[in-house]
């Protein structure tokens, strides 16, 4: 991965304080939209159209598409990289 590549998603990611939210609550884990929906305090439906979004764009991975409820999603290794990436702004 690349660093043009990271920071293309990075600016992505950080346009929206949701996807922002949900990259960092996923973390390292495995999260269902419901649990993230009551942490960033929103919606469930609108989380689902956001965990789509990442989806789409490379940055959430969906461990059982079949499923209706209990979807088990969580970060790629470029997610993870923007996680690393944003700690270090922080330091």
């Amino acid at each position: 991965m690349n660093e043009d590549e990271i920071l293309k998603s990075l600016g992505y990611v950080m346009a929206s304080s949701y996807r922002l939210s949900v990259i960092k609550y996923i973390g390292k884990s495995v999260k269902i939209p419901s649990d993230i929906a009551k942490k960033i305090g929103v919606r469930t439906n609108h989380i689902s159209n956001v965990l789509a979004d990442l989806k789409d764009n490379g940055l959430v991975i969906c461990l059982n598409e079949d499923a209706h409820k209990g979807r088990l999603y969580k970060n790629t290794e470029l997610s993870l990289e923007i996680l690393n990436y944003l700690n270090e702004m922080d330091e």
